[in-house]
């Protein structure tokens, strides 16, 4: 199965965005990791934006 490039790219920005990350680094975790940070990434805003 190969994965969507466009998903791809935008896993790479947000996270890229929200930690400042380099692109090698991300595109170096493998998918399940990219994914498990994208999810904290969201918690953490979500969290934030409710004033917790």
């Amino acid at each position: 199965m190969t994965y969507a490039l466009p998903r791809l790219r935008e896993e790479i920005a947000y996270v890229a965005y929200h930690f400042h990350w380099q692109r090698e680094e991300i595109l170096d975790l493998t998918h399940a990791e990219r994914q498990e940070w994208v999810r904290e990434i969201a918690r953490i805003n979500t969290r934030v934006n409710e004033g917790g």
